[in-house]
């Protein structure tokens, strides 16, 4: 007998038919003799439509009012896969975060898992029945106001919760029968990977891949959770991710990835002082905004331009906080483009291998492609383009690594 969580993505849950399908799934897991805990999404669409309400409403939307509204998403499905486990025979009861309770920092709109109490679903468990976990949801027990956990937050509640019972898989079920080599829509010589180690998958979540939301990734490689991704529409084996150690042969290059989701912004004439990346990198965190890939041009007549990449939904944000802060960072002028993309070649192989970042630069040369902004790390490189070359770079990289399949 083994413990498991199943956890059931927007795509799985769409309809009454695939909670239907779902409800299946999750009984054959319990006919089988396992304890099981089940957490989900929104059913697909609802979530992006309560976001947009939001935004029409005010773009800077207060972020506690926000959460209130899109956590409603999981709460309707928790409630209906419940009905129809018990409508097949299935001992089963729908549980929100705080009634968890899965108990997080105050960031709003992304915030942080910080303590989740397992020892009622583990009883809960012990006693045959399933809970059914809304995803995405917390509370913040200093108002006790409801938290959301940011885009993809289902993932994190799964690892999250699998952590927290102890158990012995994390299951997740979504539109796709496994990780892949890249995006399988714009490469369809994609291979599937068996096997992926945490760092490999971390690196590729935290840069556009959409198949596991990265803080999931960060936090089952902290507690060892063995991650499944498999689809909820195929009977078909997925994709492990486990330790490096598990992984017999490591590939130089495992998979290539792409975000459309980042923004460039370049501060114009920055004066070129000690402290300045901390004042306005400071003044940026202070407001939430998660920044990445910087550059800092060598400075003359004591100044500097400095180009950094934000998300797109934290522009509005970051150009505002800029604006605010002029005064004191003395910049000249905000300069913002939100039409680029992120390319990112990984893999662990790239720690004994020389060469890798040359490739990618040669074969992003021979198809006319400008790198804008380049950054690394020890088994990634990444590169920002044009929006309008993301296909292009990802199919040239994809095979410039030896990485297509069989046509």
């Amino acid at each position: 007998m083994a413990r498991i969580v199943m956890k059931f993505g927007g795509t799985s849950v769409a309809d009454l038919d695939r909670i239907r399908n779902v409800a299946d799934r999750v009984k054959r897991e319990v006919e089988a003799g396992n304890e099981v805990a089940v957490v989900v999404s929104a059913m697909a669409g609802v979530t992006n439509q309560l976001v947009k309400w939001c935004q029409e409403l005010s773009p800077l939307h207060d972020a506690r009012e926000y959460d209130a509204v899109v956590a409603t998403g999981e709460q309707v499905t928790t409630g209906l896969l419940a009905i129809a486990l018990q409508t097949i025979g299935i001992d089963a009861r729908s549980w929100q975060g705080w009634q968890v309770p899965i108990t997080t920092d105050g960031a709003h709109g992304k915030a942080r898992v910080e303590a989740i109490d397992g020892s009622l679903l583990i009883e809960r468990m012990a006693q045959g029945q399933v809970p059914v976990v809304a995803g995405f949801q917390g509370v913040e027990p200093a108002r006790n106001r409801i938290t959301t956990l940011g885009r993809g937050g289902s993932d994190l509640s799964a690892v999250a919760i699998a952590a927290a019972v102890q158990a012995d898989r994390c299951d997740i079920y979504t539109d796709v029968d496994g990780i892949y080599t890249t995006d399988p829509r714009i490469v369809p010589r994609a291979r599937k990977l068996e096997k992926i180690s945490y760092e490999e998958m971390l690196e590729l979540a935290s840069v556009g891949a959409k198949v596991l939301q990265t803080r999931s990734v960060e936090l089952a490689m902290k507690q060892r959770v063995r991650v499944q991704v498999l689809s909820s529409f195929e009977d078909k084996p997925g994709s492990l991710v486990v330790d490096e150690d598990e992984i017999v042969e490591q590939p130089v290059v495992s998979g290539i990835a792409y975000s459309r989701d980042d923004a460039k912004v370049t501060l114009r004439r920055v004066p070129d002082r000690p402290g300045i990346a901390a004042a306005v990198f400071g003044a940026l965190a202070a407001a939430n905004v998660n920044v990445d890939m910087i550059v800092q041009n060598i400075g003359a007549d004591g100044s500097t331009d400095m180009t950094f990449t934000v998300g797109k939904a934290d522009l509005a944000r970051a150009r505002v906080t800029l604006e605010r802060a002029q005064a004191d960072l003395g910049h000249e002028a905000i300069i913002a483009d939100p039409d680029v993309a992120k390319i990112s070649v990984v893999g662990i192989g790239m720690r004994s291998h020389a060469g890798i970042a040359n490739t990618m630069f040669k074969a992003l040369a021979e198809k006319n492609i400008n790198i804008q902004v380049i950054s690394t790390s020890e088994i990634k490189v990444s590169v920002l383009v044009g929006v309008e070359y993301t296909e292009l770079a990802v199919r040239a990289l994809h095979t410039a690594y030896g990485l297509d399949g069989p046509g």
